[in-house]
């Protein structure tokens, strides 16, 4: 009983996971081409395209997150040497992106604090 509530709280943490990055993108995608629709009226901004990059990437962050927590889950139902290693890949890769996107995200808003 345990194990299949723990196996259907990680596939809702996964699922979760996918909404977070969908909806971000489609906020992306939206914004975008708002800003390009803006070069016809001459108010184009790179900064909009900043900001745009920075709260997508906050998207990809906490949906990167989800995952994490989902394969931990998945990791402590069926815990062998061999789910363990592919486990710590996982982490570790996604621990580096995760580090590397917050970066770029941080530097983002400094730039688009600078613009305004």
């Amino acid at each position: 009983m345990l194990t299949t509530f723990l196996n259907t709280l990680a596939t809702i943490i996964s699922v979760t996971s996918l909404l977070i990055v969908t909806y971000g993108a489609l906020i992306g995608i939206i914004s975008f081409l708002s800003n390009e629709f803006k070069r016809f009226t001459g108010k184009y901004s790179t900064t909009n395209i900043r900001r745009l990059r920075a709260t997508f990437g906050t998207y990809l962050l906490l949906g990167l997150e989800f995952l994490i927590a989902s394969d931990i889950l998945k990791t402590v139902l069926e815990p062998t040497l061999n789910e363990l290693g592919i486990l710590g890949g996982i982490v570790v890769l996604r621990t580096i992106l995760s580090v590397f996107l917050n970066k770029e995200i941080k530097e983002l808003e400094v730039e688009s604090e600078k613009d305004e």
